[in-house]
């Protein structure tokens, strides 16, 4: 049934759309609370089958009424966004460009069929488009089968603004590989591939930005430009004076930029004044102009002006209001009031509901004894779990999951039953999957003629029901006071998951697994007994050089471990580098021997064993807002794994910030307690746990299970309280800081204890939780995968799961590093507040806290300052922070209390004052307090002139700017180390070992120890050595760029299986073209490798007229000679000679006889090494 039929049928709507029918035409709605006015306007426009233009106040209204229009007509309805820079400093969103853009190109298509509805905060249509002219010359269709030079077409994408790049990632992005052409443009969604045979285009395929592989075939493809282009080129000083007024890049610490932060912020049709118009003028004759609240849009239209004047080349929003008469209009207005013909509506706000369950649900019946109730709930799940929850609550028999929490409920007395009145009442409250965003109560014009939500409900005799003609539409999140889900603007190109630390650079230290520490010197190309191949050259103590081939490049590793100074090269014939690998074994293998003995502790001993998910369980985790990662669900299943065996489990959930540890931590917790067993979250710091508190409590709403907080937020009255009922096992989940472990803190029946950020806590505190560890399940959750974490997780020591794919639509943050500025802080915080949003400024030193705070307010007089610390008392701390949380200030400067887990969407700008005195993985944890709505989030790391900044700072620095994307947390846990040296972090004599071998050496040295402790083969995997005298090279040509030729190198050493070849092959045809003949022998001499290992093959060297095949087993390999050409003969018991006949020497048909030999025979198991 459709719960809005109501709406759709009111004669008031068609009477609004009678009076918009004249164009120009002017219509007033009055007494439109909640989400009304969008729905209504929605639905005069489908009754007059017209496009409609709604325009708001604030983006974050846009937004809801996005969400609110797409609920009733079924489609959603599309956004202009306002551009987010301000003034000449402020680093244009290319997303924002691109939205716009595409937007005004589909609108001269006037093609949308049912009529496109449009929803625009003020301040974006105060912002110039493009004119339809320069849409039109900034694009070009591009048809498969077409006559175009590839040249042709690569000068047009330079002239109109895109970034010639190695690979395409971004939009406004292309690259050429000879007859390739990739193109991101900036209205498009995904990127384009456009492949030439000659001078004709032969095809043209979408592409996965991440993954850089071919989807979809097109037929054809407007590109749009992201300027206009005149017929020649500008000179330099034309190009000056044309960008005057644009963003000014000044240079930063590093030339690394983030790929957020690297365009330059050309905008479509800024060339000229006639370049640009209003967005009104793109518009159809026929659209509807709809303003809702039209006083407040002049008023933040007037705001926006008075910030910005003409600077940024806006109009006031005056003119806007005037150039909308010429167009059908339609004012929503809460109170009356205006000019115009009037239709009165009479709508309804809902009352205010309270936090607890059983309140909320009270104040629904009182609504429902006077009203239809319509609940609408996000998904099916929240639908399926709120009927259960009707039934619990009016008495019907519910399932056992529901006398279950029935009873667990009478901990707090919530279970107190609804009276007979509610009982009935409940009868006619009907729920449907749809977000509205702010309820309310229409007055409908006669009974709405609905039923009963459940057939199985009787209506008393004693109390019979009259329906009365309103109707009451309640969000599920306004009832039980949760959040609401956060939109973004289009969808972000999904980021692949970190692999490895193999970003080397001409200069870096290596660690070679022979020959010891070097400096890599660059690739270069040899030739070798007339064969020319590419090596890795590196250089070695006494000036010494090896050239490692391509095909070897596992052995080597870049050197990380050291600080102190540069690492000294190791010498080339001595035994110095052996001794000292000999002597790392030995100590690594004393520790893997101590730590698995900790384990094999561990798995005796008895801990509880949680039965599998129940219905409750699959309910509650359907019922999250978005999409899990595959990462995520992985964790997941290890995480329940371990809570269902015997043994107490002790897993390490390692993630970046923002990748869903906390969801990962509630779904535990909620197994937890839904089992009947208490569980205890342990925090750093007092702010992280009343944001643990709030999120907890938000997500369990529907459930009946107890949160409480416990910190110096609270009154020691409050405490003692709260400690009581923990005691009496009235508290289901206690969130706290250390203060959980003092020892008036027990729990009656504790299962489950959650850590977060553990590395924080002092040694008195990890003692206390390793003696939890021996009885209780302990998850522990780490935001920044320090190296022990990553090197326990690589080698299996301890039990890990590791978050590195990025939530879907997270966005990198744009980091820049800058000396104090006070007009770059007053820009930067005046963007932020046009887009109504709010800044955090961290000032790390209380004494003069307030005197920043206070220059901060005479500078930004626009802006409400608060200042929060550690130093102030708790109620005092807490009342500036839930200032801040209820947007009440627009700028909280604080000390680095917020450096863990606060969660302020609409916090998207951090300045962080001296950042030269934070540690990196701190600066990268303050970073991510932003970067978590719709907005492009902007990092400023602040300098001070008056202080020199020293060379490992500078480095820090420069690495935090340079590692600004998604999952960045591997890079900066590896620089990390890399910076500071090992440091403390396996104690003193391995920190030693570190030095001496490097990180990865140090890895493999582990590993290898753990698999021989264990019984395990040393290793899994052993390269097999080929010298067959063929050339096998990628040349540049065909790669131009040497990242990407080690990538593809790197690729090819990991091949495991002739399936891993043949994907590789497709990609490089896909990507790069038809393979050059070089390239195709890399990629047979790569299969036969992958062919031969599981034979036992160690090398296969080409002695005319034999092949020389070392290996380990003989019995093993003679099914490999039993049949094919040639004869076998066996010198020794690891040495097979083949000889072949002289045809088959010849290279290609040596490799082919070769690969169909091996390929040919079946395939044994894995070879142990």
């Amino acid at each position: 049934m459709d719960p809005f039929a109501a709406l759709r049928s009111d004669a008031r709507i068609g009477q609004l759309a009678d009076l918009l029918k004249s164009r120009p035409g002017l219509a007033v709605a009055e007494g439109l609370w909640g989400s009304s006015a969008p729905i209504v306007a929605a639905i005069a426009a489908e009754r007059l089958r017209r496009p409609m233009l709604l325009v708001v106040a604030h983006l974050d209204e846009a937004d809801d009424c996005r969400d609110d229009i797409e609920t009733v007509i079924g489609r959603a309805p599309d956004l202009l966004p306002p551009l987010e820079s301000v003034s000449a400093d402020a680093t244009a969103d290319e997303e924002l460009v691109a939205e716009r853009l595409r937007l005004c190109l589909g609108l001269l298509e006037r093609a949308a069929d049912p009529p496109q509805i449009i929803v625009a905060p003020i301040h974006a249509l105060m912002q110039p488009v493009p004119a339809p002219q320069a849409l039109r010359d900034a694009s070009r269709l591009v048809q498969r089968g077409d006559r175009l030079v590839p040249g042709e077409l690569e000068r047009w994408l330079d002239a109109r603004g895109f970034v010639r790049c190695d690979q395409v990632e971004l939009p406004g992005d292309f690259a050429r590989r000879g007859g390739i052409i990739d193109v991101f443009g900036p209205a498009h969604s995904d990127p384009v591939r456009i492949e030439f045979f000659g001078d004709e285009v032969e095809s043209i395929r979408l592409f996965d930005a991440g993954t850089q592989r071919s989807a979809a075939m097109l037929e054809s493809v407007r590109l749009a430009g992201r300027r206009r282009a005149g017929p020649e080129e500008e000179s330099d000083e034309e190009t000056e004076e044309r960008t005057d007024h644009a963003p000014e890049r000044r240079p930063a610490l590093s030339p690394a930029r983030s790929s957020a932060s690297r365009r330059s912020a050309t905008r479509p049709g800024d060339a000229t004044a006639t370049d640009t118009t209003s967005f009104l003028a793109l518009l159809a004759p026929d659209t509807i102009i709809a303003f809702n609240e039209p006083g407040e849009i002049q008023e933040i239209g007037r705001t926006f002006w008075q910030r910005l004047g003409e600077r940024a080349g806006i109009v006031p929003a005056d003119a806007i209001f005037r150039r909308a008469a010429d167009f059908s209009q339609l004012l929503l207005q809460r109170f009356s009031g205006g000019v115009g013909e009037t239709v009165s509506f009479g709508v309804g706000g809902l009352p205010q509901f309270e936090p607890k369950s059983s309140d909320a649900l009270r104040a629904l019946a009182e609504l429902a004894g006077e009203s239809d109730v319509v609940v609408l709930c996000d998904n099916r799940a929240e639908e399926q779990r709120f009927r259960e929850l009707l039934e619990e609550r009016h008495g019907s028999n519910g399932s056992g999951n529901g006398d279950q929490g029935a009873e667990r409920s009478e901990h707090d007395g919530s279970a107190q039953r609804l009276d007979e009145h509610g009982h009935a009442a409940l009868r006619w409250v009907r729920t449907a999957v749809g977000v509205i965003h702010r309820g309310f109560v229409w007055q409908a014009e006669a009974a709405s003629g609905c039923g009963p939500a459940d057939p199985s409900f009787t209506e008393s005799p004693r109390h019979p029901i009259t329906r009365p003609p309103r109707i009451a539409f309640v969000p599920h999140h306004e009832l039980f006071s949760r959040y609401r889900q956060r939109r973004t603007l289009r969808r972000v190109s999904p980021a692949r998951p970190i692999d490895s630390f193999f970003d080397l650079s001409t200069g870096d230290y290596v660690v070679h697994a022979l020959h010891g520490i070097g400096r890599f010197t660059g690739l270069k190309a040899l030739e070798k007994s007339g064969r020319r191949d590419e090596y890795l050259a590196i250089e070695f103590a006494d000036s010494a050089t090896v050239h490692v081939p391509v095909s070897q490049i596992h052995v080597v590793g870049k050197y990380i471990g050291s600080v102190r100074g540069k690492p000294a090269l190791s010498k080339l014939g001595g035994t110095a580098w052996k001794r000292t690998k000999e002597r790392v074994a030995d100590s690594v293998t004393d520790l893997a021997a101590e730590m698995l003995a900790i384990q094999a502790q561990r798995a005796t001993q008895a801990g509880v064993a949680f039965p599998q998910d129940t219905t409750w369980q699959r309910e509650f985790e359907e019922s999250f807002l978005y999409t899990e990662t595959p990462d995520q669900l992985r964790a997941l299943d290890e995480i329940k794994a371990d809570m269902t065996r015997p043994r107490p489990m002790d897993r390490l959930v390692c993630g970046d910030v923002g990748f869903g540890k906390t969801e990962l931590a509630i779904r535990a917790a909620f197994k937890t307690v839904e089992y009947g067993r208490q569980v205890g979250v342990l925090v750093p710091t007092t702010v992280l746990a009343e944001q643990h508190f709030s999120t907890f409590r938000e997500r369990l709403a529907d459930y009946p299970f107890t949160v409480e907080v416990i910190s110096r937020f609270r009154s020691k009255r409050e405490q003692g309280r709260i400690v009581e009922r923990v005691r009496k096992g009235q508290v289901d989940i206690l969130i706290g800081t250390h203060r959980l472990l003092s020892s008036d803190v027990r729990f009656a029946d504790l299962g489950l204890v959650i850590i977060d950020e553990e590395q924080r806590f002092g040694v008195e505190a990890k003692e206390r939780l390793k003696r939890l560890r021996a009885t209780v399940d302990v998850l522990t959750l780490s935001a920044t995968p320090i190296p022990r974490t990553l090197h326990m997780s690589l080698l299996g020591i301890r039990d890990i799961s590791s978050l590195a794919t990025p939530p879907v639509d997270r966005r990198a943050i744009v980091t820049q590093v800058r000396m104090w500025d006070d007009r770059v802080i007053r820009e930067a915080v005046l963007r932020e507040l046009n887009r109504d949003g709010q800044v955090y400024f961290v000032h790390n030193f209380v004494k003069d806290i307030h005197g920043v705070a206070n220059h901060l307010r005479s500078l930004v007089p626009e802006a409400r300052v608060v200042v929060g610390h550690g130093q102030m008392g708790g109620a005092e701390l807490e009342e500036v922070m839930l200032t801040f949380m209820r947007r009440e200030a627009d700028i909280l400067v604080a000390t680095n209390i917020i450096e863990s887990g606060i969660d302020i969407p609409s916090a998207n700008t951090i300045f962080i004052n001296r950042a030269e005195r934070f540690g990196l993985a701190d600066l990268h944890q303050l970073r991510g307090r932003v970067g978590r709505s719709k907005h492009r989030a902007y990092c400023y790391l602040l300098l001070s002139p008056k202080h020199p900044l020293k060379d490992v700072a500078a480095r820090r620095l420069k690495a935090i700017e340079h590692y600004s994307d998604l999952g960045a947390g591997f890079q900066i846990a590896m620089r990390d180390l890399e910076i500071r040296g090992a440091g403390n972090i396996l104690g003193a004599e391995q920190s030693g070992n570190i030095e001496a071998v490097g990180y990865e050496m140090y890895c493999q040295l582990l590993e290898q120890a753990v698999r021989k402790l264990r019984n395990e083969p040393a290793e899994i995997w052993r390269p097999v050595n080929l010298e067959l005298g063929v050339s096998a090279s990628i040349p540049r040509g065909y790669i131009r760029a040497d990242r990407q030729r080690m990538e593809v190198y790197k690729r090819l050493a990991s091949c495991r299986g002739p399936d891993d070849v043949s994907t590789l092959r497709s990609d490089l045809l896909d990507a790069f073209g038809p393979l050059p003949d070089d390239v195709q022998t890399l990629l047979t001499l790569a299969e036969i490798r992958v062919l031969a290992q599981p034979w036992g093959v160690r090398s296969i060297v080409l002695e005319p007229p034999d092949l020389i095949f070392a290996i380990d087993d003989l019995q093993r390999v003679q099914p490999l000679f039993s049949d094919g050409p040639g004869s076998p003969r066996v010198p020794d018991p690891k040495t097979i000679h083949w000889r072949l006949p002289r045809r088959l020497l010849e290279p290609e048909r040596l490799l082919e006889t070769l690969r169909a030999q091996l390929a040919r025979a079946p395939r044994p198991a894995l070879a142990p090494a």
